[in-house]
């Protein structure tokens, strides 16, 4: 029981401080991606932190296979490098006691990558594709900030000396942007108004900008002439109406739901989600007797090596994946025999670890 709980702090103390960098290094990546499409208008930088709470899911799940497998290579390979195996091995542990010690925690990584995957992943995937598609349907002055010069689409760049909460009333609006006469060639449009609305119009879905109390002014380089429009009201449409997102993809169906579906992309999706709680177990039989090292060579030695493994690994199920979701690989036949070769890959090193010996 001591050497139980020993073993298995050492794995998930290790697994843990890798699934830390490995997270940050993720979501520092995607924060950045969010944080310019925010600084760009696209999306209010306010739903920002649910964005990235709701991605956490899937982010785990792909984390935490891996920094098991890291946290099982690098405890062990220390316990190799301080020859602490060897009085485990003096003291009657086997590698098969030492394989049964390394699945208990395995079985704990494996329920948690199981509920992010079949549950908690497409839930988040879901709500967040929701958010964004709210927020690319909303009207175009909602991720404006009052006071400042900012591009909105179509070449437009737009000032509001005041924007309301909504982002839907402006004061003091100036406009301007390029458009075409109907000989083809270019002008210059500058708009000013003392406060602007959006509105949709319910028949077509298109949004408008509309302006009260203003001055339009037209000029194009090279020409003295100019137009100068005074209004009451005055309206511009700012965009079409938009598809609305497709919510019904299999990467946001829940898995229920993916169970009852025969199509390929349904059978890619679900063979995945199950298989990644499985992946936890086939890559500890892998880990176990990777770690084994010699203390003149360090805990690294193997760490490339086992990498390169992961990385085959992953890349085959998602190649299949891709395969069955295209239909050129049957579902019937689909990712299991990448689990099955690599399982047997792992028991055939554990097999060959039990013959030579843990300190062999």
């Amino acid at each position: 029981m001591i050497i139980f709980r020993y073993l298995t702090r050492e794995i998930l103390l290790t697994m843990s401080a890798v699934a830390g960098v490995l997270l940050l290094v993720i979501m520092g990546s995607r924060f950045i991606r969010y944080f310019a499409n925010a600084a760009e208008g696209e999306i209010p930088a306010n739903i920002l932190g649910s964005l990235m709470l709701y991605h956490m899911p899937g982010f785990l799940e792909l984390i935490l296979p891996l920094a098991f497998f890291l946290g099982i290579l690098l405890a062990y390979g220390q316990l190799y490098l301080n020859s602490e195996i060897t009085v485990l091995v003096a003291c009657g542990t086997s590698p098969n006691r030492l394989l049964t010690v390394s699945l208990v925690p395995a079985a704990l990584v494996a329920l948690l990558v199981g509920i992010f995957s079949l549950w908690l992943t497409p839930a988040g995937a879901l709500h967040n594709e929701l958010v964004l598609e709210e927020q690319r349907s909303k009207l175009d002055f909602s991720a404006l900030a009052p006071g400042r010069f900012q591009e909105f689409g179509s070449g437009r760049i737009a000032y509001a000396s005041d924007v309301s909460e909504d982002g839907e009333r402006m004061q003091e609006v100036f406009i301007s942007e390029r458009q075409k006469r109907n000989d083809g060639s270019p002008e210059s449009v500058v708009t000013r108004a003392t406060q602007g609305y959006q509105s949709v119009d319910p028949d077509t879905g298109s949004r408008y900008l509309v302006l009260e109390d203003g001055e339009r002014y037209s000029a194009e380089a090279g020409r003295a002439d100019a137009e100068r429009l005074e209004f009451g009201t005055y309206a511009v449409r700012l965009a079409r109406a938009v598809e609305a997102v497709e919510t019904d993809s299999a990467e946001f169906a829940t898995t229920t739901t993916l169970m009852n579906d025969a199509s390929p992309e349904a059978r890619a999706q679900l063979q995945w989600r199950l298989g990644a709680p499985l992946m936890v177990f086939v890559l500890t039989l892998l880990a176990q007797p990777l770690s084994r090292v010699n203390p003149r060579q360090g805990r690294f030695a193997k760490l490339l090596p086992a990498i390169f493994l992961y990385v085959a690994y992953l890349s085959l199920l998602l190649a299949a994946m891709d395969a069955i979701g295209s239909g050129s690989l049957p579902a019937v036949i689909g990712m299991w025999p990448i689990h099955a070769g690599f399982l047997i890959l792992g028991l055939g090193l554990a097999f060959n670890a039990q013959r030579k010996g843990m300190s062999g």
